[in-house]
């Protein structure tokens, strides 16, 4: 069962975390609580599995990456956690996942790389197709970045009494 007050700190994270030397005594402000406790409660969600991660999220584009790929790979199913591990890695390589092929798409782990240019793409993808186990792939190129946004849970969604 997730708290009120789990809820609260879930609702204001899931957003933009205030940009200042405070940032947890300033989210406490927001909600009536010290940031003792925002901190205590965002370690508990951790500790639960409710939260896997803190990140930032990189405008690419305007950091000078132009070029992003989306490339599927075709991974003997054998190592795929060994090869994922190995791509997840690579500094230019920003997610990186398992999906279940079928008949029609034969592709199984995905990532996504990001390079100045095209040109670069390209060389990065033959980098990290000499992991061995990776058959073949194929490269989906970013032509427009239409969303960009992160994924936003409402408080009734954390009822977990099903």
């Amino acid at each position: 069962m997730v708290t009120d007050l789990e809820k609260k700190v879930i609702s204001i994270i899931q957003g933009d975390i205030p940009i200042s030397e405070r940032p947890y005594r300033d989210i406490g402000e927001m909600i009536g609580v010290d940031e003792k406790t925002v901190i205590e409660v965002m370690r508990g969600l951790s500790e639960k599995g409710l939260i896997r991660r803190y990140g930032a999220t990189l405008r690419h584009q305007k950091s000078g990456y132009t070029a992003n790929v989306m490339v599927a790979w075709q991974v003997d199913e054998a190592c795929i956690h060994t090869v994922g591990r190995r791509m997840a890695e690579h500094e230019a390589v920003s997610h990186c996942y398992r999906r279940s092929p079928d008949e029609k798409w034969p592709y199984n782990l995905y990532t996504m790389i990001h390079a100045h240019d095209r040109d670069g793409c390209h060389a990065i993808a033959r980098e990290l197709s000499q992991s061995p186990g990776v058959k073949e792939y194929t490269m989906l190129f970013s032509e427009q970045e239409l969303k960009k946004t992160s994924m936003v849970y409402f408080e009734d969604e954390f009822d977990t009494d099903d």
